[in-house]
């Protein structure tokens, strides 16, 4: 495909103005991590929604769609770790059942409504329990992935998570920086060498582009953290992450995230629509913007908790 100097400039600047937005709540404390991705979660649900009731034709009353989004928001902050407590209370242990129970509710009270739904539409709907609040949940649990090991190794110590302790928010920044490295290559590298369609569901992706994307992300974003010193200092105690691991993580992210931009193209082209929402020029709406992180967290969260 013609390589594009408008669009590319339009995307180039929307993002550099994403990625200065995303640093902020990912690196000033773990309050704006979880204020950051609660947003996104509930963007995502909303646009999910929407997509869903295009593709079965349908209407969810709006206490349906608060239900599914509360049940999966208390799921999400089921996985919010110790360093997300209030006056000593955990988000976790107690506030993730009973938002999830409010959820339930509102979504009883929603189905003895007017509005008629399909058990099939219906189920297509809360899959996004799965799709979006579940690969949010793992997002939090792999930004407590390294206070979680600190503990585990030297239970009288604390690592703190806040804007001067990067390692907290290590793992998902790596994750988003190799989407967004990946995504940026394999579109210029596509544009200017691409003749192979990479499948009929993003016509505009080639096997070129998507080759040369992740080998760039890879080479660029491995080297450039296996370079950085990952150890860990504590009481009695070593953390350390090998350079292996940081080149694993980004090639994970790099091939799972490019299976997350095609299923959610799958579900535009289902409900006969060209963006989910409007987030942002050149880039769509919300799951545009993440529909390759929601496939790459759960991704990396398997292989770390599996094969590391």
């Amino acid at each position: 495909m013609a390589f594009n100097w408008q669009t590319f400039r339009t995307r180039t600047i929307s993002s550099i103005i994403f990625m200065v937005l995303m640093a902020a709540g990912l690196l000033w404390n773990q309050w704006s991590f979880l204020l950051l991705f609660s947003i996104i979660h509930f963007g995502c649900w909303w646009e999910y929604l929407k997509l869903t009731e295009k593709i079965y034709k349908t209407t969810f009353h709006p206490y349906v769609k608060v239900g599914l989004m509360v049940i999966g928001y208390g799921l999400m902050l089921g996985f919010c770790g110790p360093v997300y407590k209030l006056d000593g209370y955990g988000l976790k242990e107690n506030l993730s059942l009973p938002v999830s129970g409010a959820g339930f509710a509102v979504i009883l009270v929603g189905i003895f409504q007017k509005t008629r739904i399909t058990l099939k539409s219906f189920g297509a709907a809360a899959l996004g329990l799965l799709y979006i609040s579940l690969s949010w949940g793992l997002m939090m649990d792999l930004a407590d992935e390294v206070s979680y090991t600190a503990r585990l190794l030297a239970p009288q110590s604390h690592l703190s998570f806040g804007p001067f302790n990067y390692m907290a928010v290590l793992i998902p920044c790596v994750i988003i920086l190799s989407l967004w490295i990946n995504d940026t290559m394999a579109y210029l590298v596509g544009s200017l060498i691409g003749r192979t369609p990479l499948t009929k569901i993003s016509p505009k992706k080639t096997w070129e582009g998507t080759i040369g994307g992740l080998l760039l992300a890879v080479a660029g974003v491995g080297f450039l953290f296996s370079r950085i010193s990952t150890d860990i200092v504590l009481p009695g105690a070593r953390i350390h992450i090998s350079s292996i691991t940081w080149f694993i993580i980004v090639a994970v992210s790099s091939v799972f995230g490019t299976f997350g931009d095609i299923l959610e193209s799958k579900l535009k082209r289902m409900a006969g629509v060209k963006d989910s929402g409007f987030l942002m020029p050149g880039h769509g709406g919300f799951l545009d913007r993440f529909d390759s992180l929601l496939i790459a967290t759960p991704a990396v969260w398997f292989y770390l908790a599996f094969f590391k």
